[in-house]
């Protein structure tokens, strides 16, 4: 029992520790590949003033939804996942499977150049943290457990994305 309400507790922490936001750090939002052009560099009020508080959360203050509850999370269309910051196209809906993890998990984005990842060492751990090339947007996380052909997941916030159906 002892042992049931130490890892209850530890997955509530652990939750509760995604949930809160951590300020954007413009050292790491805009770093981009080479290749990505027009880069959108905007200020805190005018990036509030075009996204709901929830994407703001997200896309710039590095937040979490929620897992199983996003807009995507079982989303199967066809179509293209776009940045919802920027409207840059980032992951094809073919690339698209279901992790089991809650959020929306593709294993290859559009191309090399329209994700940008950076290290995230919050929580204890070391990951890469995915943005969106052209506008610094955060979007999730890249973990090298996925299908194949890349081995790649990438675990995004539906909020930090929209779609457009084929």
């Amino acid at each position: 029992m002892k042992k049931m309400i130490f890892f209850m507790t530890g997955l509530t922490i652990m939750f509760s520790a995604c949930a809160q936001t951590q300020p954007v750090d413009s050292t790491q939002t805009n770093k981009t590949d080479s290749t990505m052009s027009n880069t959108i560099n905007k200020t805190d009020e005018e990036w509030k003033k075009e996204l709901t508080p929830d994407e703001y959360r997200v896309l710039r203050q590095h937040g979490t939804e929620r897992a199983f509850t996003g807009e995507f999370y079982d989303n199967h269309d066809e179509g293209t996942y776009t940045c919802a910051g920027c409207g840059t196209p980032l992951f094809p809906s073919d690339t698209k499977f279901n992790s089991g993890t809650g959020w929306p998990s593709y294993y290859a984005p559009m191309n090399d150049s329209c994700v940008a990842e950076t290290k995230d060492s919050s929580l204890g751990m070391v990951r890469a943290e995915v943005h969106c090339a052209k506008c610094g947007g955060h979007l999730g996380h890249v973990f090298d457990d996925g299908p194949k052909p890349t081995g790649l997941r990438y675990c995004i916030n539906s909020i930090s994305l929209d779609f457009i159906k084929k």
